[in-house]
């Protein structure tokens, strides 16, 4: 496996195998095998995630929509209202105006998902190199291929034109 290897990596690329960076030996070594190399980004990405990481992300596209937005303005105007008018009309208001309470709430869940979302973000990035890694694994495996079929098609071109080239030697 390890001479076939060098032989490709020789052949296709003009190097030594232990020369050639890691994405470059793994197209060879799946090439050697005979195996595909292409996998999916999104499922390696959640086989390595943990709880936090899936948590993130979660946040994220919660606190992305716009289902978020609108059930969090109605929550507003809802704390709003109940404290102008239904609770302040028998004297109860918990959080009058100008709301004092419900600004400490706001600010404390926006220094919350501001990180929370950070983190999803870079999760995304991660995500986008890794698919970008994969992308030229399989882009470098057709190409290798795609020469490796050349090269077969060549030799049995010029073994054809060796062919003709001795027949006609013996009638001519």
């Amino acid at each position: 496996m390890q001479q076939r290897r060098n032989e490709l990596a020789t052949t296709l690329l003009g190097s030594e195998f232990q020369d050639l960076e890691h994405d470059e030996q793994a197209v060879l070594s799946g090439i050697a095998a005979g195996v595909p190399i292409a996998q999916d980004a999104s499922d390696l990405d959640d086989a390595n995630a943990d709880l936090a990481d899936r948590l993130a992300d979660r946040v994220a596209a919660i606190g992305g929509s716009w289902s978020f937005i609108i059930g969090f303005a109605l929550v507003l105007f809802g704390w709003m209202l109940l404290n102008s008018e239904v609770l302040a009309h028998f004297g109860m208001a918990f959080d009058p105006y100008p709301y004092i309470f419900l600004n400490l709430m706001l600010s404390t869940l926006a220094a919350i998902q501001a990180p929370v979302i950070m983190m999803s973000q870079n999760r995304q990035a991660a995500k986008d190199r890794m698919a970008a890694k994969l992308d030229y694994q399989v882009n470098l495996r057709a190409e290798l291929e795609i020469l490796r079929i050349h090269a077969k098609i060549d030799e049995e071109i010029i073994a054809r034109l060796d062919r003709l080239s001795e027949r006609l030697d013996r009638t001519g």
